[in-house]
């Protein structure tokens, strides 16, 4: 079908990817051809590739967040992606952009909140720290939210959220930067703000994206509130917190003030289901 693999259109985490043309007489796994390939080449710069204007990579966005929040809410099953990140997102002719690879993704009732894993799954770099740390809230849907957010600041920064060889926490973790730079906009602290230089548009999806980067599962809203989040006017946004990469990160009396907790055993596998107490947030989860 491949004629001996002779037109290579791409790489994917499981190999090389060659165009064919089906024999009728063969059973094979066809998926639409997307031209433009994959996000990630159009925002981490590689060379030759032509440059994404601000309100396409915006559009594309939001093509993505309708996609995943239609996994979520919209089938008679709950599907979870876990594997969100810009090498799985493919785009059209025009740009249009699709989800894609479901190797990692689960299914799963629309009532089941707590999803069930016996080994966490995804990439590095876009994984929620729920599939790592069983004490900050159970694992479900809001996974692929933190994907998604993590996902967001890579395509509003067109840069990497993670710098291995930075020598401070602030330039390891792009997200921390962003945050910062946000708050001292808002507040008008400095002058020379670098935020000042981008607009509404990029700041809206920053944004939006530390919402869903929050440390705790109950504080990220659902995907339908994120594409509302991302439609709105960005005046109706709140600052989120400061995302933190680990739980140890927050003090054991906000844990005590800011969250109602119950712990339940599910299998081997202790996790901990929380009320959301962030306004912003409580009635979209």
């Amino acid at each position: 079908m491949t004629k001996g693999f002779k037109v290579k259109l791409g790489e994917g985490g499981y190999g090389d990817v060659y165009r064919g043309n089906l024999i009728r007489s063969k059973r094979a796994l066809v998926y639409e051809y997307m031209p433009n390939g994959s996000l990630d080449k159009y925002i981490f710069n590689k060379e030759g590739v032509i440059s994404l204007t601000c309100n396409q990579i915006y559009e594309i966005s939001l093509g993505v967040a309708r996609g995943i929040s239609y996994l979520h809410e919209g089938c008679d099953m709950q599907i979870l992606h876990f594997d969100i990140k810009p090498h799985n997102i493919l785009l059209d002719e025009t740009f249009i952009p699709k989800v894609s690879d479901f190797g990692l993704a689960k299914l799963y009732p629309i009532d089941n909140s707590i999803v069930t894993l016996t080994a966490a799954r995804g990439t590095i770099g876009y994984m929620a720290p729920e599939l790592f740390y069983y004490n900050i809230g159970g694992i479900s849907y809001k996974a692929d939210v933190y994907s998604f957010g993590m996902l967001l600041i890579e395509m509003a920064s067109k840069r990497r959220n993670l710098n291995s060889h930075a020598e401070h926490s602030s330039e390891l973790y792009f997200p921390f930067w962003i945050y910062d730079q946000l708050v001292k906009n808002r507040e008008k602290e400095m002058e020379d703000v670098i935020m000042d230089e981008i607009n509404d548009v990029l700041k809206k999806m920053f944004l939006v994206a530390l919402w869903c980067i929050q440390l705790k599962p109950s504080d990220r809203p659902s995907m339908i509130k994120v594409v509302e989040m991302l439609e709105g006017d960005i005046e109706n946004i709140e600052m989120p917190p400061k995302p933190l990469l680990y739980p140890h990160e927050a003090t054991q009396e906000n844990f005590d003030i800011n969250s109602n907790e119950t712990v339940s055993n599910t299998g081997s596998t202790s996790y901990v289901e929380e009320i959301p107490t962030n306004p912003l947030l409580k009635y979209s989860a």
